[in-house]
């Protein structure tokens, strides 16, 4: 007992490392966007162009992801995939400061996005069996540690490029130091083994597999995901320009506005875990939603600075909850597991690739602000579709 005690301890922590090389890799080169746009010489929208092709690449990815589990298992695409993202972003880095390359720098970012996007399907079914095995609903601390990984790879990039360091030789650096991290965890990962021994069915096959896009279930679930995503990528997005523009406020004001949003994901991501084992997930999903909604209402509405801020830090603490919670339960049924989460994160992506142009148009014609009206609807999506979240007969959290 004391020893599959040890083993699952340290799967668990071979899966945290994991989620953090992920965020890692993700905000090394998203935090050096300047660098790529001053080695390539582009315009504004030609930035945007690229950014489009990485998220491209990950939607791509995602779609395929479950059927690559299927062929050569969590352990080796999580590795494999992983390694590509990383292989991506050193192409970035060499492609545009190096070669001054465009399209190298374009094949890059597909690269880094489609990796990333894999090995983050196989590792939130990864994440999944940790749950069962340790009996408790711990996957908002895995995307707590992908926080942690784009925090500090902000970070590192803001102190990068402050001493002068090109964009090359960081992303050579942090894609062989996360590379070879990633080397050693395959012997500690066990999704797979325990998948094997907690199931005696076949897998799925590919008609299945393609087949979970019409369970009621697994889309009510990927609506969760796709409103709660939304509520995260347009704070991303928009939240400080919509305080520069629509409260006339300084750029710091607006960076300080950003910084309360992501201050509460964190919070709400780490002590999610004692609310979700106290209540249970469809009444903290429901309970998020409308914080997030509280949060962006005191936002657009109110202009006095502390009670706009307490607006943000809530619309954080609602929004870190609903794509942890939509992967945990996507992934209730063991077998069929990576399918229903490649679906629900595809539909969860699709926030990020519909966000930015929608906010923007909207913003466009209203004003930020006011167009923020838009993801309070997609939360209520997301709010009326929370019970399906309830965990199935097949999950033991």
């Amino acid at each position: 007992m004391e020893k599959r005690r040890h083993n699952t301890q340290t799967w668990r922590n071979a899966v945290f490392i994991v989620f953090l090389v992920n965020g890692l890799s993700f905000s090394t080169w998203l935090a050096r966007v300047p660098a790529i746009r001053d080695g390539l010489g582009l315009s504004t929208g030609e930035v945007a162009t690229l950014l489009f092709t990485g998220a491209i690449g990950a939607v791509s990815g995602l779609v395929f992801s479950s059927h690559i589990v299927a062929w050569i298992g969590q352990r080796n695409t999580i590795v494999v995939f992983g390694l590509l993202g990383l292989l991506g972003l050193a192409g970035i880095g060499i492609s545009s400061e190096v070669l001054s390359s465009y399209a190298l720098t374009a094949v890059s970012i597909v690269a880094a996005g489609a990796g990333n996007g894999i090995a983050d399907v196989a590792m939130n079914v990864e994440g999944a069996q940790v749950e069962r095995a340790i009996g408790r609903m711990i996957m908002p601390w895995f995307h707590a540690l992908w926080s942690l990984g784009t925090v500090s790879g902000a970070g590192l990039a803001a102190l990068v490029s402050f001493l002068g360091i090109g964009l090359a030789p960081h992303a050579l650096v942090i894609a062989f130091v996360a590379g070879a991290t990633l080397l050693t965890l395959p012997r500690f990962l066990l999704g797979d083994a325990e998948r094997t021994a907690s199931t005696s069915e076949k897998p799925m096959t590919l008609g299945e597999r393609l087949g979970v896009w019409r369970e009621p279930r697994t889309v009510a679930i990927g609506l969760i995901a796709l409103g709660m995503a939304f509520a995260e990528g347009s704070a991303n997005d928009w939240l400080a320009l919509a305080i520069v523009d629509g409260r006339d406020a300084s750029n710091a004001i607006g960076a300080l506005w950003f910084g309360f949003f992501t201050a509460g994901m964190m919070a709400g991501r780490i002590g999610g875990v004692w609310v979700l084992d106290r209540f249970g997930r469809v009444p903290v999903l429901q309970a998020s939603a409308g914080l997030a909604i509280l949060g962006l209402a005191l936002v657009i509405m109110v202009a006095q600075p502390v009670v706009s801020g307490v607006g943000a830090l809530l619309w954080g603490i609602g929004s870190s909850l609903g794509f942890p919670v939509a992967m945990s339960a996507a992934a209730d049924d063991v077998r069929g597991s990576a399918a229903r989460v490649s679906a629900v994160a595809t539909l969860a992506y699709g926030a990020f690739l519909i966000g930015p142009p929608l906010i923007g148009g909207v913003g466009e014609a209203i004003g930020l602000l006011a167009a923020l009206w838009a993801v309070v609807l997609l939360i209520l999506v997301a709010f009326f579709a929370s019970p399906a979240a309830s965990p199935t007969k097949t999950a033991s959290p």
